[in-house]
C-alpha cells in the first residue's frame, strides 16, 4: 500500500510524539550525538502544541492503516517555517519524507507565501540531499549552543520583558534587519510571557521570544544580543541558535562558558533577504 497522507488531528500526537523522539535519538546515536528530545514525553509534549496551535499546519504520514511520520508548516508570520519533520525509523525507504516535505510546499503555495525556511541538522547527510533536490539552497551554518545561564549584564543596555506596546518596535526592528517581520511569533511571545526586549539610550534596540531554540531574537548590534544572551534564565537544550559568519558572537558565547551541540544549514525556498543586523534564528529560521 503506498503511502497516504492526512492533516494532522490531536489523536495523533501520541504516536507523534513517539515518533518524532526516536526518529531523532536514532539519528543522534547513529552519528554518536545527544538526543534532541530528552524523552518521549518531552517529544509528545512539543508535537501536541504543533497540532493544536491555529498557526500551524500539521500533515501525517500513514502506511498500512499505520502513522509513519509527520511535518509542521509554522505559518504565524509573513515567512513560513518548516518542522520538525520525522519518520519512524522503521518505514525508511518509503519516500515518506519526500511527500511530507511536497505537502508543506504545496500548502504554502495555496496559501501564497512568498518564503520557506528550515534549519538542518548538518550531520545528516541525507535530510540535507533531499532538500536541496526539492529546490531548497544553503544560507548559511549555525551552531546550536548550551550550558548555565550566564547572569550578567552589559552596561548601558537595559533588558526588561516587553509589553504589548512593544509590538510595533518589534516588528519594525525585524523589517529592518530581515526584510519582513514575525508578528505571529511576536504576539505568541507577548501572550505567554517569554518575549523580553534590550533598550538603549531609551529606545528598543533588540527583542527576544525567547533566547533557545525554538524561538528568535533580533537586535541592532552584538552589544544588544549579548545583553538579551546574558539576561536569559535558561537555554535549554540544544541551546541557542549562533551564526557561524558572526565570529566575535561566536567568540564571546565560547569564552563564557557556552558548548558547540551540533552545526545546523539553513535552507530556503522563495523570498530570502540577507539580514542586515544581528540575530540568533529559531529552528524554523
Amino acid at each position: 500500500m503506498d503511502v497516504t497522507l492526512r492533516g494532522a488531528v490531536p489523536s495523533d500526537t501520541r504516536d507523534c510524539g513517539r515518533i518524532l523522539y526516536e526518529a531523532f535519538a536514532t539519528l543522534a546515536d547513529r552519528h554518536g550525538f545527544p538526543h534532541d528530545f530528552p524523552s518521549i514525553p518531552v517529544a509528545t509534549e512539543n508535537v501536541g502544541y504543533l497540532i493544536r496551535h491555529p498557526g500551524f499546519y500539521g500533515v501525517v504520514a500513514e502506511h498500512d492503516g499505520r502513522i509513519v511520520g509527520s511535518n509542521f508548516l509554522d505559518e504565524r508570520s509573513t515567512i513560513s517555517a518548516i518542522g520538525p519533520i520525522s519518520i519512524d525509523p522503521a518505514a525508511q525507504d518509503l519516500k515518506v519524507g519526500r511527500a511530507l516535505m511536497n505537502a508543506l510546499f504545496d500548502r504554502a503555495r495555496e496559501t501564497g507565501t512568498p518564503g520557506v525556511r528550515l534549519l538542518q541538522i548538518a550531520y545528516h547527510n541525507r535530510s540535507l540531499s533531499l532538500y536541496a533536490k526539492l529546490g531548497m539552497d544553503v544560507r548559511g551554518s549555525f551552531a546550536a549552543m548550551y550550558g548555565e545561564p550566564l547572569r550578567i549584564s552589559v552596561p548601558g543596555y537595559a533588558v526588561r520583558p516587553a509589553m504589548k506596546a512593544d509590538e510595533e518596535a518589534c516588528n519594525a526592528l525585524c523589517i529592518r534587519v530581515h526584510g519582513h517581520d514575525r508578528a505571529g511569533e511576536v504576539r505568541d511571545a507577548l501572550a505567554d510571557g517569554s518575549a523580553k526586549v534590550v533598550e538603549r539610550l531609551g529606545r528598543i534596540t533588540g527583542y527576544t521570544t525567547g533566547v533557545m531554540y525554538f524561538a528568535h531574537t533580533v537586535a541592532e548590534t552584538n552589544d544588544d544580543l549579548q545583553a538579551l544572551i546574558g539576561a536569559a534564565d535558561d537555554f535549554g537544550t540544544p541551546g541557542i541558535i549562533v551564526p557561524l559568519a558572526n565570529a566575535e558572537l561566536l567568540r564571546w558565547c565560547l569564552a563564557h562558558g557556552l558548548r558547540i551541540f551540533f552545526v545546523l544549514n539553513m535552507m530556503t525556498i522563495g523570498l530570502y533577504q540577507e539580514p542586515r543586523g544581528a540575530y540568533l534564528p529559531s529552528v524554523g529560521y
